[in-house]
């Protein structure tokens, strides 16, 4: 399962890195890729993550979610 995330506040490489890591660290993510330029982050699922889990991992990082869609 892939999903994409369009997110808020990420403007370097470091936001990007912390970003990425975030999301890395959640059971069933098996890579998250983000893309500075167009403000996504792009996620493979190796299991059913919610939505929900996904946006609070991006928000403690410190960054603003504004959706998150299925690309399946």
């Amino acid at each position: 399962m892939e999903k994409e995330i369009i997110i808020e506040g990420m403007s370097c490489n470091h936001c990007k890195m912390r970003v990425e890591k975030a999301l890395g660290g959640l059971a069933g993510v098996d890579s998250a890729q983000v893309v500075l330029d167009e403000k996504k982050a792009v996620i493979q699922l190796s299991a059913d993550v919610s939505d929900h889990d996904l946006k609070e991992a991006v928000e403690d990082a410190g960054y603003d979610v504004v959706s998150i869609k299925n690309l399946d």
